[in-house]
């Protein structure tokens, strides 16, 4: 790699901005300002430009305090870029510093760095604190309908009082002590072969008894799918690097709940069927009329998913409790779900998928 790594004045402690960059000559820019309007600013921050073939680098570049790095025959994605940059960076700094992973894509609320500092200040049992990501604005029904996902996550994090599932690559600050110890237990940080390396990460700090949190004040807004093909694809390298994941750890206290959750989806699918199948029967044998049992559960199943979008405003209510789209939406995740089980039964072979789009750059979050 190409770099030039320069020196700043060293606090008490130091915090390292890690931004892996492919081709985001239209996000780079507003991922650097959210930095820029931290409470807590960054002591370093060092653009990742991984084979990039448009401006990123240039419009990097035009930013003060900026390190830019380019990969050198990087051929392992994101991953194979972070291992590159830490592998030189990691060295250089103390135990009790701190890096912060953020993708180039997403912009941070303001107070965001300051509260994941002071939470790992406060805490040595948590070894890395992680986002809690929101959709960008934009991209029609589909946008919404990832937003309302999106809130509906943010809501499940709150009531597990900040513990967190994954650790969001849109941004993650790790322990540098933490990143040694993986870096020496298996020769790079990031495992290479995953194809989701921020749910691999967590199930290796977690794998070393240390908690993984996402604060309500660690806001990230990141890109939302813009077609429902990009969707697909998106989802199914989640879903499939979860699988793989999950099988790579095998069955254990740490994964024990990502096992649980992957079989309450199963079950969700399963469940979401079978009614569809018995409604149709109804229909289809004049049967079908109001039943007060199951008006009653119908109503409390749309009024949960209005309240759990509420805060959103009016428009991601009328959404939920319109039903039928949001139920569409779901038919489509199960999908994802039951194709990437049988793909990783078949051992088909995975794809990483870049979205390119012309949204505008995305503004820095807020609280």
């Amino acid at each position: 790699m190409r770099s030039s790594l320069r020196g700043f004045d060293v606090p008490d402690i130091r915090v390292t901005v890690v931004i892996p960059a492919h081709n985001e000559e239209r996000r780079i820019a507003a991922a650097l300002d959210s930095l820029r309007a931290q409470t807590r600013r960054p002591d370093h921050v060092i653009v990742v430009a991984d084979n990039c073939v448009d401006g990123t680098v240039a419009v990097a570049r035009t930013r003060r305090r900026v390190e830019v790095v380019e990969t050198a025959g990087n051929t392992h994605k994101k991953a194979g870029a972070l291992n590159q940059v830490l592998a030189e960076v990691l060295p250089r700094l103390r135990p009790r510093d701190l890096v912060l992973v953020m993708d180039a894509d997403s912009t941070l609320a303001p107070a965001f760095l300051q509260v994941a500092v002071d939470t790992l200040r406060g805490d040595d049992g948590i070894g890395a604190v992680g986002g809690i990501f929101l959709g960008e604005p934009g991209a029609g029904l589909l946008g919404e309908l990832q937003r309302n996902e999106y809130a509906r996550y943010q809501r499940q994090i709150a009531r597990r009082a900040g513990e967190a599932m994954v650790l969001t690559g849109t941004a993650t600050l790790h322990r540098v002590d933490v990143l040694r110890r993986l870096q020496l237990r298996r020769g790079q940080v990031y495992d290479t072969g995953a194809l989701t390396e921020d749910n691999e990460i967590t199930l290796a700090i977690k794998s070393m008894g240390l908690r993984c949190v996402s604060p309500r004040e660690c806001i990230v807004v990141t890109e939302v799918m813009p077609t429902w093909p990009d969707l697909w694809r998106q989802r199914m390298r989640w879903q499939r690097g979860a699988l793989e994941n999950l099988r790579a750890y095998g069955l254990n206290r740490v994964t024990r709940p990502y096992a649980l959750q992957q079989a309450g989806m199963t079950l969700g699918v399963v469940a979401m069927w079978l009614y569809l199948v018995f409604t149709v029967y109804l229909v289809a044998t004049g049967q079908f009329g109001l039943q007060p049992f199951w008006a009653a559960l119908g109503l409390i199943f749309v009024a949960e998913r209005v309240v759990t979008v509420w805060h959103r405003g009016r428009g991601a209510r009328l959404l939920s409790a319109t039903l039928v789209i949001e139920w569409f939406y779901d038919l489509v995740l199960q999908a994802v779900l039951i194709r990437s089980v049988i793909d990783v039964v078949q051992r088909r072979q995975a794809t990483w998928h870049h979205v390119t789009t012309d949204q505008p750059p995305l503004t820095p979050a807020r609280s």
